[in-house]
């Protein structure tokens, strides 16, 4: 059965709300008194689904108060709202807390704002490809989803929580902005991709590709750019691999250019598009850098450019034209 993904980690959450710690739920158990021998109870301590002493989980509970005879056990009666503990030492002298894992908490938490972002997103996204080429879920839909998850934790504490009215407010902007199209996820063609994304797979050198110019003519590629021989601007040369026999560029599919000396102009690369090197005057390129420039057809459809109506005229009759 298909399960609800979580769009965000205890790692993104903490990188949102540094202060994420300081929501643990835990409740402290006071009112310790003798039942018999080592046994302990605490009565009126409301529900408890698991006991820390210390800061330490103690694990499952018994089945009955009547069980316990083993340092560190112990049971909760729903019925009389009696907690039981059996230990040598007066659990008055430690820190005794109900609740649960913080870890446990903020995954359920992480899990219902995940769920909750689902259905405030437009209906027509398709949640399968909110993750990019390496797997990994869009930084939008990671940041909201941690946003989200802030403001649950918070609100279980203070629900009038200034803060968290400050992280919800982010949340709805980037939810609204998304179901607008105002904010590009990975997988959504823009006006720009066909001029090419430049990412550095592996660069130690100070020359750099740092423009593209033209527009890509073909349908999409990942192109790589590999320095061949190392050195300064005309000295140093370059190749060029685009898609063929099955394979993206990034995967040497075809080779289209072949070491070819940088001149710090603009220089061949691939169907249409050409890349520009640049760097200080002492700069140099390193042998094997490596660049990808993932490009996507300008004739291809944009997915998240938003429609504007003007009205045309032809023999008096009102019509509305489209356009992107």
């Amino acid at each position: 059965m298909a399960t609800q993904a979580t769009y965000c980690t205890e790692r993104d959450l903490k990188d949102i709300f540094p202060e994420v710690d300081s929501y643990d739920t835990k409740t402290p158990v006071y009112g310790w008194v003798v039942v018999s021998g080592d046994k302990y109870g605490a009565h009126n301590s409301g529900l408890v689904t698991q006991l820390f002493v210390n800061g330490e989980s103690l694990g499952a509970a018994q089945s009955a108060h009547t069980d316990l005879n083993t340092e560190g056990e112990w049971f909760y009666n729903s019925t009389d709202d009696v907690l039981y503990y059996y230990s040598a030492s007066n659990p008055n002298d430690k820190l005794m807390e109900s609740g649960e894992l913080f870890s446990t908490l903020k995954t359920r938490y992480m899990k219902n704002a995940s769920e909750f972002l689902d259905s405030r997103l437009d209906g027509t996204l398709p949640r399968e490809r909110f993750k990019d080429q390496d797997g990994n879920y869009d930084y939008i839909i990671v940041r909201t989803s941690a946003l989200i998850s802030a403001v649950f934790l918070i609100r279980s504490h203070d629900p009038t929580s200034e803060v968290a009215s400050a992280l919800w407010d982010e949340a709805a902007e980037n939810i609204d902005k998304i179901n607008k199209g105002e904010t590009k996820l990975s997988w959504q063609i823009t006006q720009s991709d066909s001029q090419g994304t430049v990412r550095e797979v592996s660069v130690s050198g100070a020359l750099r590709i740092v423009d593209t110019r033209g527009h890509y003519v073909g349908v999409y590629d990942r192109i790589k750019v590999k320095v061949i021989t190392g050195g300064a601007i005309g000295t140093s040369t370059y190749s060029v691999w685009t898609s063929g026999s099955d394979k993206l560029g990034i995967h040497e599919g075809s080779q289209v250019v072949t070491a070819k000396t940088i001149n710090g102009d603009y220089q061949s690369l691939a169907g249409g598009l050409q890349i520009r090197f640049a760097g200080d005057k002492t700069d140099e390129a390193t042998a094997d850098d490596e660049w990808e420039i993932e490009v996507t057809g300008k004739y291809e459809a944009v997915d998240n450019a938003r429609p504007k109506t003007i009205k045309m005229t032809r023999r008096g009759t009102p019509q509305a034209f489209r356009w992107q």
